[in-house]
């Protein structure tokens, strides 16, 4: 079985850049930086012939490559805090990839998730943190905000969960086209 996923990865200055604020939350779980993505589409758990037909799926997404940018801090879970993130300044070229992306995957017969696109790259999971903690830190770190990048390409990855930090694996890649 593989567990897949969609995403973009993180420029190494970038995912270094969001290390230096990743600190100041008993609790807190932190991601490597090696793990940092922004996720486009969460497949789940599949079997090897699900595994190609997502590959098929993905290879036909045709999009232009972009420029973007993270900005801002913030958390999920309203009542426990469960997440910290930092997000993606508003792209109209990330939402058509995002939505090129699941329409691909839902065609190829992938029951997607139904949540609304909220692009960002998760730094630390929480655990009985009081959400409190979580407003203080998005609030300390909320003017984040790192130069643009190029987005060049989008992944396929497979993860292994395990112990405290799981395994990540790009197991196909995408060019996006360069007409920018």
């Amino acid at each position: 079985m593989h567990r897949l996923f969609v995403a973009l990865a993180i420029p190494e200055i970038v995912a270094d850049a969001l290390s230096t604020i990743q600190s100041g939350v008993d609790g807190a779980r932190w991601r490597p930086v090696e793990n940092f993505h922004l996720t486009l589409a969460f497949i789940g758990e599949t079997d090897r012939h699900g595994f190609l037909n997502a590959v098929d799926a993905l290879s036909v997404i045709d999009a232009p490559a972009f420029d973007l940018r993270l900005s801002g801090i913030g958390y999920f879970g309203e009542r426990q805090p469960r997440a910290l993130w930092a997000g993606a300044a508003p792209s109209q070229e990330l939402s058509h990839l995002q939505a090129k992306t699941e329409q691909a995957l839902r065609r190829a017969g992938f029951d997607l998730e139904r949540r609304k696109f909220k692009p960002h790259v998760t730094l630390a999971y929480l655990r009985n943190v009081p959400r409190d903690a979580a407003e203080r830190y998005s609030a300390l770190h909320g003017l984040f905000s790192c130069e643009p990048f190029p987005v060049e390409a989008f992944h396929l990855y497979s993860s292994r969960l395990g112990g405290e930090v799981s395994a990540y694996n790009i197991e196909a890649s995408y060019a996006l086209s360069s007409s920018r």
